[in-house]
């Protein structure tokens, strides 16, 4: 279906702004049999604009190589996706979700980012967000500056931790679609890149059908003589790790003849199960501090750019006397 440009809401440039293109990609994506690229997306939308050839290929004063309208429609397929309107079956492909083409029904064309933002998987998107920027600011109060100057570095670094905190949410999100025995691999990978496995050490995931409560095994060096328990639970948001459950780790560790080891979820734990692992010398690693994991570690993700900056040597110009 096309969509007359005119009569959504424009921009100073005479295109659409990204919010008005919401129903727009929603609609594109409804009319899809099967998951499209994001490529096949990008273009699906803005031929569907009807723009004349001027406004098409209108580029940006900042990156005379892009079209505006192109690069403005990364912002309504983010959101939708963010809502839970459209999904990524794999990775560059899109399709829309049950929810999608109820909102679709229920809004048409007066869908706006407004009602997307009051969805539960948005908020609890935006959620994360906030935990990721209050522990940052914990961890970083020692060195804030009051100061209203920034330094470019200072943008530069902001807007990496913006995009990298993105992907670490998203990360996580695809973490709790996935199997529960995917999510054990998972651990025992990340576990492993940390560096728990040693130099000859083993790492396995144990049988699904007699684990006795253990879910990973990590040997640190080839006797085995210090060993790494691990219970994974691939839980939602808001499904926490209770007490109940570290106490049922403790006892699978007795069993193995050990006292220590780590417990990882995808969502968090109750403030009971905090207490009672730091008592048994248990480590709990939550959804947020996982995803922060996979990414220093580089498991599940790939590097997509560097960048390198530079200071000057003062010393090395200090003439000899």
């Amino acid at each position: 279906m096309e969509t007359d440009y005119k009569n959504l809401k424009l921009c100073k440039h005479g295109l659409p702004t990204w919010d008005a293109m919401l129903p727009v990609a929603l609609s594109v994506a409804s009319k899809q049999s099967s998951a499209i690229s994001r490529k096949e997306f990008s273009e699906a939308i803005v031929n569907s604009l009807q723009l004349p050839d001027n406004l098409r290929q209108l580029k940006s004063e900042k990156y005379p190589d892009v079209n505006i309208i192109d690069s403005r429609t990364t912002f309504p397929i983010s959101e939708l996706t963010i809502g839970g309107l459209i999904e990524r079956p794999k990775r560059g492909f899109y399709l829309i979700t049950p929810l999608g083409k109820q909102l679709l029904e229920q809004y048409g064309g007066k869908l706006t980012s407004e009602i997307i933002h009051k969805l539960p998987q948005f908020i609890q998107h935006q959620d994360e967000l906030k935990q990721k920027g209050n522990l940052e600011k914990t961890e970083d109060s020692q060195s804030t500056d009051n100061s209203d100057s920034v330094e470019p570095i200072q943008t530069v670094d902001s807007i990496v931790k913006d995009y990298n905190d993105t992907v670490s949410i998203d990360l996580l999100d695809r973490i709790r679609k996935g199997t529960p025995y995917f999510f054990e691999k998972l651990v025992v990978e990340l576990l492993s890149a940390m560096g728990y496995k040693g130099t000859n050490g083993q790492a396995f995931v144990t049988q699904k059908s007699n684990d006795s409560g253990i879910d990973g095994i990590i040997n640190q060096d080839a006797l085995g003589t210090s060993t790494v328990y691990i219970q994974a639970k691939r839980h939602q948001v808001g499904n926490n790790v209770g007490r109940n459950e570290m106490q049922a780790f403790f006892g699978a560790l007795s069993g193995f003849g050990s006292d220590r080891g780590v417990f990882i979820t995808t969502s968090n734990f109750s403030n009971g199960a905090i207490e009672y692992a730091k008592n048994q010398h248990i480590v709990l690693i939550n959804g947020i501090r996982l995803s922060d994991l996979m990414l220093q570690y580089q498991v599940g993700v790939n590097v997509k750019k560097q960048y390198t900056t530079f200071d000057i040597d003062e010393d090395f110009f200090i003439e000899d006397d």
